[in-house]
C-alpha cells in the first residue's frame, strides 16, 4: 500500500545578518517588509527604494485601503516587493490578530508563486520583530501548502500529490534559533493535521490509517501498540465496540503510541501526558442516520486524531522532555445489521453500564474506552481532542474551540494558552448537577440526554466517567476544527486547531508543574 503522508518538500528556512539593500534581496524572487507606523527616516534609508514605497504607501492610504502595497525593487520584474505598515498604537496585536494579519499578507505575497522569500521588519523592536517573523512563518507554511489531490492518474491514482511553491525563506536580522525551530515545527505539524483531515474516507481508511501510523512511528522512533477489536473485546471495551460492529470490516483498532525522551527512554515507563484523539474516520450517524448535508463531510470527523497525532509529532520533533503516550480511536460509524442502536446496554471497560440513547453520539462512545487505557497507565495530564458536538458549534461558533477540565486550577492556563497561541479557547463548567441529564434508570450513565440543550457539556460530564481521578484531564471540543473562511493564519477548510495551543500549554505555561 502506498503511504497518505504528505511527500511535499518544507520550506528551508535561515537567517541572514546582511545589510538590507538591491543587490542583497535580488537573490529573492519576493521579499516582505512589515514596518511600524512612523516609521523613523533613518529606518526607511535602509529599505531599497525607499522613496518610491513612500510614495505608493501614502497613495494606498490616500484612497482609503489598507497600508500595504506590492512593487518591484527597481522597477524590474524579477524580485516582488511587499510593503506592509502596522498601526501598534497603544497596544501590541493579540497572537490571533497578528496570524490573521500575516494570512492576508501572504495570500498577497505569493500571488506571483515565489521559490524564494525574504523577511524583513526593520523598525521594531526585538520581542516585536520576533512575534511578526512568526507569524509570517507560520502564515507562509499554511498559506503556500495545497489540500491533497488526486488528479492525473484517474481511478489509477493511488497516491495524493500536494504543491508548495516557496523552498527558501529567509529572515533578515538577528532572531532567536529556538523560535524558529519552534515555529517550523509547528506550521508543519499542523499542516499534517489539516492534510490528514482532509484525506478521503475510502482513502484514509482504518488500515490505511494503521499503516500511516507505522510509516510515521519509523520516522520518528515511537513504539506501537495496536489494540484491534480482538484484543479490545478481551479488555471488555464494550463501548468502542459498540460503535464498530456495524462496520463491514473488523478492522478498527485504539492504536497507542509512545515517545519517550532520552532521559526517560525506561521501556514501560509512566508518561507525563496522554494525547487522545478521537478518529470516526467516517460517520454515517448509524442507526440514527444524519441527513445527507449532515453526512457530507464526515470524513473529517477524525481531526481530533489528526491533532493528537501531529502534536506528538511536533513534540517529538522539538526533543521536548516530556514522556507521551498519543491514543487515536480509530473507527467508521456505518449503518448495517449488527450496527448498535438506542437503548443497547453496553459496558465500557472500566466497568461503566452505559444506555445508549442516540447512535449519532458515538465519538463519545469511542473516546470512552481509548481514555478509560490511557488513565491506566497514570498520566499526569490528559488532554483528548474530537470534533464531538454540534452544540460547541452553536456556543461558540467556528472561531472558537471549547475546552472542559476536571482540574480548577487549569481554566486560566487553557484561556491564556488559547489567547497567546492564537488559536482561542473559552472553558465551560463542569457542576456536578449537569449530570441529573445523563441519569438513566437501567444503567450507570445515559449516553447522551434525549432532548435539551447543553449537549456539549453533557458530553464532558459522560467522559469525566472515563479519567481517574489522579490524572489532571482537559477535553477540547473541536468546533474549530473547520472554518470555510479561514482561520488565524490558517486558509479555508480544516484548520488543524489544538497544536499551537497543546504546545503553548505544555512548553510555554508548563502545565505539567501546576497540577
Amino acid at each position: 500500500m502506498t503511504t497518505l503522508l504528505p511527500d511535499t518538500q518544507k520550506p528551508r528556512v535561515t537567517q541572514t545578518f546582511a545589510k538590507l539593500s538591491a543587490v542583497s534581496l535580488e537573490a529573492f524572487d519576493h521579499v516582505i517588509f512589515v514596518i511600524p507606523k512612523d516609521l523613523p527616516a533613518r529606518a526607511w534609508s535602509s529599505l531599497p527604494d525607499a522613496p518610491k514605497l513612500q510614495k505608493l504607501l501614502k497613495r494606498a492610504k490616500k484612497h482609503g485601503a489598507v497600508a500595504q502595497v506590492r512593487s518591484h525593487i527597481n522597477n524590474r520584474n524579477t524580485t516582488g516587493v511587499t510593503l506592509v505598515e502596522m498601526d501598534v498604537g497603544e497596544s501590541w496585536p493579540d497572537s490571533f490578530s497578528l496570524l490573521s494579519k500575516a494570512r492576508s499578507i501572504l495570500t498577497d505575497a505569493l500571488t506571483d508563486k515565489p521559490s524564494s522569500l525574504a523577511i524583513a521588519t526593520p523598525g521594531f523592536s526585538e520581542l516585536q520583530a520576533g512575534e511578526v517573523c512568526r507569524a509570517l512563518l507560520l502564515a507562509t507554511y499554511a498559506v503556500d501548502f495545497d489540500m491533497p489531490e488526486f488528479k492525473g492518474a484517474g481511478s489509477k491514482s493511488k497516491s495524493p500529490t500536494a504543491k508548495t511553491r516557496v523552498k527558501k525563506v529567509t529572515v533578515f536580522g538577528k532572531r532567536n534559533n529556538q523560535m524558529i525551530d519552534r515555529t517550523v515545527a509547528e506550521a508543519g505539524n499542523l499542516n499534517l493535521a489539516r492534510w490528514l483531515t482532509a484525506l478521503p474516507p475510502n482513502k484514509l481508511d482504518a488500515r490505511a490509517y494503521r499503516k500511516l501510523v507505522k510509516d510515521l512511528a519509523k520516522q520518528y522512533g515511537w513504539q506501537v501498540k495496536v489494540h484491534d477489536e480482538a484484543a479490545l473485546k478481551k479488555a471488555g471495551a464494550g463501548a468502542f465496540l459498540a460503535v464498530s460492529q456495524g462496520n463491514a470490516k473488523s478492522d478498527a483498532a485504539i492504536i497507542q503510541i509512545s515517545y519517550r525522551p532520552q532521559k526517560k527512554s525506561g521501556k514501560g515507563s509512566a508518561p507525563d501526558l496522554a494525547l487522545v484523539g478521537k478518529g470516526i474516520i467516517f460517520d454515517t450517524g448509524g442507526t440514527n442516520l444524519k441527513p445527507f448535508k449532515g453526512m457530507l463531510d464526515m470524513h473529517e470527523d477524525m481531526a481530533g486524531s489528526a491533532v493528537a497525532l501531529s502534536t506528538l509529532a511536533a513534540l517529538t520533533e522539538l526533543k521536548a522532555p516530556v514522556a507521551v503516550d498519543c491514543w487515536l480511536a480509530i473507527t467508521e460509524n456505518r449503518i448495517g445489521p449488527e450496527a448498535y442502536k438506542p437503548r443497547d446496554i453496553v459496558t465500557a471497560s472500566n466497568g461503566t453500564t452505559i444506555e445508549v440513547i442516540h447512535t449519532d453520539a458515538e465519538g463519545r462512545m469511542a473516546l470512552a474506552d481509548t481514555l478509560a487505557l490511557a488513565g491506566k497507565k497514570q498520566p499526569k495530564l490528559i488532554i483528548d481532542y474530537a470534533t464531538l458536538t454540534g452544540s460547541c458549534v452553536a456556543a461558540l461558533t467556528e472561531r472558537y474551540s471549547g475546552a472542559f477540565t476536571n482540574r480548577d486550577t487549569l481554566h486560566g492556563l487553557i484561556r491564556e494558552a488559547g489567547k497567546d497561541s492564537g488559536e482561542r479557547i473559552w472553558t465551560f463548567p463542569m457542576d456536578d448537577d449537569f449530570d441529573e441529564e445523563i441519569q438513566s434508570k437501567v444503567a450507570d450513565v445515559l449516553q447522551c440526554a434525549p432532548a435539551g440543550g447543553g449537549d456539549h457539556i453533557q458530553a464532558a460530564r459522560f467522559l469525566k466517567r472515563f479519567v481517574p481521578e489522579q490524572s489532571a484531564w482537559v477535553h477540547v471540543d473541536l468546533s474549530s476544527s473547520n472554518r470555510p473562511g479561514g482561520l488565524a493564519q490558517v486558509p479555508g477548510g480544516p484548520t488543524g486547531f489544538g497544536i499551537r495551543f497543546t504546545l503553548d500549554l505544555i512548553l510555554n505555561k508548563k502545565a505539567l508543574k501546576t497540577i
